[in-house]
């Protein structure tokens, strides 16, 4: 199966982004599962690095490095980075700037799309 996920909320204040990058790990060790994650909006502060979360509390850099170390695919909004003051140099090693293009063709090669 491929699948692709997609996530909207920034990475802490709800827990949609946890939630998708859960799903997302659990999916990652799936035989025959193939996976790509793109971030949108405020989503794409999840793959800020430098996150420092309290003792005990979920960490959305940690969960994507996790994902990148599988090689899955992350892709983050080129646009919504711009509209952020995010650059190329802000993202986690394993995600990289994306484009409406890529996510056309990512929803196209998926079997099914998830969205949080």
């Amino acid at each position: 199966m491929k699948a692709l996920i997609i996530l909207n909320d920034p990475p802490y204040g709800t827990e949609r982004s946890y939630n998708g990058l859960r799903l997302a790990l659990s999916l990652a060790k799936t035989e025959g599962t193939e996976l790509r994650l793109f971030l949108m909006a405020d989503a794409v502060f999840c793959a800020k690095p430098g996150q420092k979360t309290p003792e005990g509390y979920y960490n959305l850099e940690r969960m994507l490095r996790g994902l990148a170390a599988k090689e899955v695919p992350v892709g983050a909004c080129g646009t919504c980075m711009d509209a952020r003051g995010l650059i190329d140099a802000d993202l986690v090693a394993g995600a990289h700037r994306s484009s409406m293009a890529e996510l056309t063709a990512w929803t196209l090669w998926a079997d099914k799309v998830v969205t949080f």
